[in-house]
């Protein structure tokens, strides 16, 4: 790496946000762990995925305490099929490995940023308030509420309004008993810390938050409205919750040192994102815009860029493409300023199979620093060892 990242990244930065322009490829989280462990060694001590937040809290145990197995959470402690990617296991053993035989408050911790819904799928809200509710001590029939798990999540409730659970009155019950058990929960804190401890508080909170993100989403996707306004809305309500997921993870974290956020580059750019789904073109502020108008210079952006990868079925950047001018100085992966002459243009080559999402000049203007890959498997190569 020719560029030292302290150099590239604003002295006031506690929140670094490094983007992936695809999921497919592999080498993004191979350079994110190399990255993440130098990053330990200038005081950060968080990192945070595009995952669900509730289930990264059995990841954050074995990291941190080594409660469970690597086999275990790797299964259980991520969304989105992300437990299967041999990087983020490279991840988790390391950090378990580094927090070994360091006192508590140099350990790293591991956090999910996300939901455990995605803007076209999200899955009963039942097991979160259950657990919210089992905390609180409360006698509440929440599965009596909710009926069948399976129907809410199923596709059709989430594409077809008239198949969704989410303006029932049953539904309507729920988000007001949730309400008010997030109420109880802040009323009682002294006495409920206090009988427990506050990281035990905290747990109930995130799982009472995520029980009502999906009774919102939910809620969202009822509407009796086009399409396209609907899934905007859903997007929205998604990158709504991912932002305060964020703060909450940076209030968490304040006294103990910076956080590495990753996630797709549409996530954590911080200026309007947007893309075609189901034949409609959505566009919605993004997590990153979100974070950025709320926390200022303290959010920093990497984007990602990737020239080619045979893992994908990704050619070469075609020239004078943003991806051919940053590319042009790297050889395995670099992080590279965001600059481009004006005459760059994004690159069209890439479908959507690919999940790839080219690089364009307002996504630059708002970048810090791009990490800057010319060939996925040849960078993830370098550094499997």
């Amino acid at each position: 790496m020719s560029q030292e990242i302290r150099g590239l990244i604003p002295a006031p930065c506690d929140l670094l946000a490094l983007g992936e322009p695809t999921h497919l490829e592999p080498s993004f989280g191979w350079v994110r762990n190399e990255l993440f462990a130098r990053l330990a060694g200038l005081g950060f001590r968080s990192i945070a995925l595009e995952s669900d937040r509730v289930a990264a809290l059995a990841v954050d145990d074995y990291v941190r305490e080594g409660a469970g197995s690597l086999d275990a959470v790797m299964d259980a402690g991520f969304s989105h099929g992300f437990g299967k990617a041999e990087a983020n296991r490279a991840l988790v053993a390391w950090m378990h490995a580094y927090n070994r035989d360091r006192p508590a408050e140099e350990r790293l911790a591991f956090h999910g940023f996300d939901g455990p819904a995605e803007t076209t799928e999200a899955p009963s809200p039942r097991p979160y308030l259950e657990y919210a509710r089992d905390y609180l001590g409360l006698d509440l029939d929440i599965a009596g509420l909710v009926g069948d798990d399976e129907r809410w999540a199923r596709t059709e409730a989430i594409l077809d309004p008239a198949a969704s659970p989410g303006a029932t009155p049953e539904a309507a019950r729920l988000r007001a008993v949730a309400d008010d058990m997030l109420v109880s929960l802040h009323a009682r804190a002294p006495g409920l810390i206090a009988a427990t401890s506050h990281t035990a508080w905290l747990r109930a909170r995130t799982h009472l938050t995520a029980g009502l993100d999906l009774l919102r989403h939910h809620g969202q996707a009822a509407h009796r409205i086009d399409l396209g306004p609907r899934l905007n809305l859903l997007a929205a309500t998604r990158a709504s919750y991912m932002a305060r997921n964020l703060l909450d993870i940076r209030t968490a974290e304040a006294r103990r040192g910076p956080t590495l956020a990753f996630a797709h580059n549409l996530h954590l750019k911080p200026v309007p994102t947007g893309m075609a789904m189901a034949g409609e073109q959505l566009t919605w502020s993004s997590t990153g815009s979100i974070v950025a108008a709320l926390s200022g210079e303290e959010y920093a952006f990497i984007a990602g860029g990737l020239g080619r990868s045979a893992t994908i079925g990704l050619a070469g950047p075609g020239p004078d493409t943003y991806e051919a001018h940053l590319g042009a100085a790297v050889t395995t992966w670099d992080l590279v300023e965001a600059a481009a002459p004006a005459s760059a243009r994004p690159r069209t080559d890439a479908v959507p199979e690919q999940g790839y999402f080219p690089l364009d000049r307002e996504t630059l203007d708002a970048a810090a620093a791009v990490l800057h890959i010319p060939d996925g498997p040849a960078a993830a190569a370098s550094l499997r060892g």
